[in-house]
């Protein structure tokens, strides 16, 4: 299995999602289907079936939270030297080069993408076309409603 590159901030929200199903969801679970069991006829019980689909999505979600654990390759931000380059990690200050809109991007790992706060996909378009750019290099994003210029601003690695 290929490595998933992760930050170390998205590997714990990883970690603390991993313990919510195993510590809480999962004996929750298990106490409902109990229960739903107490009241008899299986064949007709609608709460058994439902609280069976959870039981399912439950441990379908802790084999995939823990194969990307297993797989994670975990980079700390603050650790990288890229000399100025933008890399995984990195926290990018970009200015639409037709609006003149500032933009601040860190990319990061598939998991831990929120466009509302800044986290961007490092597979997304914007960050393929980031990737290697330093200060005062124009990054131009091919995507879906067409074609934007960045001019990249600062790169951080924080």
């Amino acid at each position: 299995m290929a490595t998933i590159p992760i930050t170390a901030r998205g590997a714990e929200k990883l970690r603390a999602e991993l313990k919510q199903l195993k510590s809480v969801e999962r004996p929750a679970i298990v106490q409902a289907i109990a229960e739903a069991r107490a009241q008899g006829d299986l064949s007709e019980n609608a709460e058994y079936e439902a609280a069976k689909d959870r039981q399912g999505f439950i441990e379908g979600r802790i084999l995939e939270v823990e194969g990307k654990l297993s797989a994670a390759q975990i980079i700390d931000p603050t650790q990288v030297d890229a000399g100025g380059k933008v890399v995984f990690g990195a926290t990018v200050d970009l200015e639409d080069e037709d609006s003149g809109d500032a933009v601040t991007y860190q990319i990061v790992g598939e998991d831990e993408a929120d466009l509302k706060h800044g986290l961007i996909n490092v597979s997304s378009p914007i960050a393929r076309a980031l990737i290697g750019k330093e200060e005062g290099d124009t990054a131009v994003v091919v995507a879906p409603g067409g074609e934007r210029r960045y001019e990249v601003v600062g790169v951080r690695y924080i």
